[in-house]
């Protein structure tokens, strides 16, 4: 896993292709339902804070690590809190960010970059860190993956 590209990285190059977007194709953007995006943009923010900061203070809380590009000193499968929800609650709340953006600036093509973040995020991290987990921790991570979703 040592060649993942870091995922605020990759959540940093989204955020500038929506906001590249933003400015150089006007199609899709609306100033339609203002208030509602601004509500909908409000709650995906609040959102992602919940998931983030509790999926961080989960890892804290096992003295475990949040480093999603060196797995290997992971020491435990962490299962409680949001990861009760999400086995990916962190990138869940970077891809909740992603669409809170998308949704202020009102900016549709945002939400299709969103996308674009989860399939990136899927096949070259979440992968990888899957059968990182599998090796390291074996029945254990197995059964954690059964009974908890990807995402949500």
């Amino acid at each position: 896993m040592n060649r993942i590209i870091p995922p605020v990285f990759v959540f940093a190059i989204a955020i500038a292709a929506i906001y590249g977007v933003n400015d150089l194709i006007d199609f899709g953007k609306t100033d339609s339902f203002r208030l509602l995006r601004y509500l909908l943009a409000m709650i995906c923010f609040i959102g992602a804070g919940i998931f983030g900061i509790f999926a961080l203070w989960a890892f804290k809380k096992a003295s475990t690590t949040v480093n999603p590009v060196d797995v290997s000193k992971a020491s435990t499968v962490v299962s409680g809190g949001v990861f009760r929800f999400s086995r990916n609650p962190m990138y869940l709340g970077l891809v909740l960010l992603l669409l809170c953006y998308s949704l202020y600036i009102g900016n549709i093509w945002g939400v299709f970059i969103s996308w674009l973040f989860v399939l990136y995020m899927n096949r070259f991290q979440i992968l990888p860190e899957e059968q990182a987990m599998t090796r390291k921790f074996g029945q254990d991570y197995l059964e954690y993956k059964s009974r908890v979703r990807r995402w949500i």
